[in-house]
């Protein structure tokens, strides 16, 4: 049974990783569903497994991503700046305020459906240029507070959420995807490390399983690789539409679990 664990956590982080590394997102957000609906992963030891997920997975897309040069630049540190210490507030609010699934299902859902919906609809109907400026260096920053925190209570990341709103105000997916996987991955370490750490403190499955979290951080590792060699051969508009249907998916997904 372990063994088949293993191996189903090691392709879908694989399959997931492909799909979701050339828009910015480690893939993390759609594996939450998979751990806690098939793989039976315990809440809220699924945020920390999920964190886990992102430290293997992440290298992968972020070596594609530093080969091209495209990981240095301002944008990439006002994001990590933000999200790291937003991420070990998430990870406190999560072990003692937060630990039932169904209300974090339901956050999910009222979070992701919208966000995913005004990509889409930012796509297929681009606003004015005035309407669609970049947002500022302070704003970026905070924003990317707020996303810590988030991330660190769901174990996403924040990639998923970072995505679509710095896609949405203007800028160029090639140009928010590796900085928004580079922020994951640190905001993952320091994530996994705080869970880790509260474990130690308090009762309960706070701890990741790290048997399921590396076998589909190896499958993610190749598969976000793959992920970003793909992306300067898909469109700009392919891409913000793949991620805006991403979000809504797994939200509507979150939503239909939360009311079962």
């Amino acid at each position: 049974m372990i063994w088949s664990t293993g191996l189903a956590g090691l392709a879908v982080g694989l399959l997931i990783a492909v799909v979701t590394a050339p828009v910015g997102v480690s893939g993390a957000v759609f594996l939450l569903p998979v751990q806690l609906s098939v793989l039976g992963v315990p809440s809220p030891a699924v945020t920390p497994t999920n964190l886990l997920f992102n430290v293997v997975a992440g290298p992968g897309a972020l070596l594609r991503y530093r080969r091209e040069g495209l990981l240095r630049g301002p944008l990439t540190r006002r994001l990590v700046a933000g999200t790291l210490p937003g991420v070990v507030i998430g990870a406190v609010i999560r072990v003692f305020a937060m630990p039932g699934a169904t209300v974090f299902r339901l956050l999910v859902a009222a979070l992701l459906i919208p966000l995913g919906l005004w990509l889409i609809g930012r796509t297929l109907r681009p606003a004015r240029p005035a309407r669609s400026a970049e947002p500022s260096p302070r704003a970026v920053t905070g924003l990317a507070l707020v996303v810590g925190v988030v991330g660190g209570i769901y174990g996403i990341g924040g990639g998923s959420v970072l995505g679509p709103v710095l896609v949405g105000r203007g800028m160029p997916v090639a140009r928010v995807a590796p900085a928004a996987l580079a922020s994951t991955f640190a905001t993952s370490v320091a994530g996994a490390a705080a869970f880790a750490l509260l474990s130690l403190t308090s009762s309960g499955d706070i701890a990741p399983d790290w048997y399921l979290g590396l076998a589909c951080g190896l499958g993610g590792l190749v598969g976000g690789y793959l992920g970003a060699h793909l992306q300067p051969r898909l469109p700009e508009t392919a891409l913000r539409l793949l991620l805006g249907a991403l979000a809504t998916v797994l939200g509507a997904l979150y939503a239909a679990q939360s009311l079962r």
